[in-house]
């Protein structure tokens, strides 16, 4: 099976050794995704709500970056600073993900990278 390094500038650049995504097979996996603005390098402040469509948006393009996209997750991992979150956070995600209803873990997290509020990755068919 060929491993194929994916890379967009519609996303974030990695801030570490890691790729955006790694395309395997039929497969993409994604790294986690925070909620920068790609455009600007900044963290994207206010509530969970406003970080988590950022980290949503940066996820959708990095999967139409390996031909993929939100209608082919399989399977989401999110990682929460506060399980309070989680219904605010359900909202937007569902507005996202609600058709492809991929199966999920959600864990509470003692800190994210630059102190957000969430951060998310996928594996996603291409």
């Amino acid at each position: 099976m060929n491993k194929e390094t994916i890379s967009t500038d519609q996303a974030p650049k990695a801030i570490g050794p890691y790729a955006q995504a790694i395309k395997a097979g039929e497969f993409v996996y994604t790294a986690g995704q925070i909620p920068i603005d790609p455009q600007t390098g900044n963290l994207v402040a206010g509530a969970i709500s406003e970080q988590t469509r950022q980290v949503l948006e940066n996820l959708k393009a990095v999967l139409e970056a390996a031909g993929s996209s939100l209608d082919q997750v399989i399977k989401a991992t999110v990682f929460l600073k506060n399980m309070a979150d989680f219904a605010a956070l359900n909202e937007v995600y569902g507005e996202y993900l609600g058709k492809a209803n991929p199966a999920r873990s959600t864990v509470a997290v003692a800190e994210l990278p630059r102190g957000t509020l969430v951060e998310i990755d996928f594996v996603a068919m291409v």
